[in-house]
């Protein structure tokens, strides 16, 4: 039987492969060398796809909930701020605490890092949906896996590089990581939701996950030359619809076209 907490999660993982992919988008034509340019509008593309097929699959969910009929547009462009249920991390801007304001120029230490970070957890996460009761999510984990592997190791590499390389590399490197590092608390925090998901085995605990994920961070950042920050007691709130001051910024230029003409297709 769907639940409303069901319809919720769904949402959840399709805003955070959304939003990320639309931060990572902002690199196109931008991207310190072309390879990369390359590299991050095919993880963005990527990160879209995965948000395409979780908000079908809300659809149909919402469907049986509520008889409502909608497409991935409305899910995307028609929902205020405060609807959208995304990780902070992933909505914060390419300037890190190295670059003054967030409208100075990108630091892809930064991208490279919450790539790192959300890759992590995704890859675990990913893999566990894939013997996830709901059958539509488990083929959709399946497939989002294999793309998660690649952007995970693409992060990895460049981790490495940017913490064993020059100097300047590693002070930009670091100060990503301990710039970053404090939102994925939210990563971790239990409500309801995930509870409710728990108990019907659509998904796990990220709690459950959260052990092999610090594993897996402190290895590469030990890799790197890299020193993790000392945990945050503060608890970003982004997945509970309270988002940060970026996000607004980020919606206006994802919905503005959508919005300004409401019903046509492209």
């Amino acid at each position: 039987m769907t639940t409303p907490q069901h319809l919720s999660y769904i949402l959840r993982l399709a805003d955070n492969a959304l939003i990320l992919g639309q931060r990572n988008g902002e690199w196109c034509g931008h991207g310190p060398v072309l390879e990369e340019d390359i590299a991050l509008a095919n993880i963005s593309l990527d990160l879209i796809g995965q948000a395409r097929l979780l908000y079908s699959h809300a659809a149909t969910l919402d469907a049986e909930l509520y008889g409502t009929k909608k497409t991935e547009d409305d899910y995307a462009y028609f929902r205020n701020e405060r609807d959208f249920r995304n990780y902070t991390l992933t909505e914060l801007p390419h300037a890190g605490p190295l670059s003054g304001t967030a409208r100075s120029d990108r630091d892809y230490a930064v991208t490279v890092v919450r790539n790192f970070l959300y890759s992590t957890l995704m890859a675990h996460l990913w893999t566990a949906l894939m013997q996830s009761t709901d059958a539509q999510l488990a083929a959709i984990a399946s497939k989002s896996i294999k793309e998660t592997r690649y952007h995970l190791n693409h992060a990895s590499d460049w981790l490495l590089r940017f913490g064993d390389g020059t100097e300047e590399s590693h002070r930009r490197a670091q100060a990503a990581v301990d710039y970053l590092m404090p939102y994925t608390r939210e990563f971790f925090s239990t409500d309801d939701v995930e509870i409710s998901i728990a108990d019907a085995g659509i998904g796990p605990l990220t709690t459950d996950l959260e052990a092999v994920w610090r594993e897996d961070v402190d290895a590469t950042l030990a890799e790197a030359t890299l020193q993790k920050p000392a945990d945050a007691k503060h608890v970003s709130t982004g997945k509970l619809g309270e988002h940060s001051e970026h996000m607004g910024f980020l919606l206006a230029e994802l919905q503005s076209l959508a919005r300004q003409h409401p019903g046509a297709s492209w």
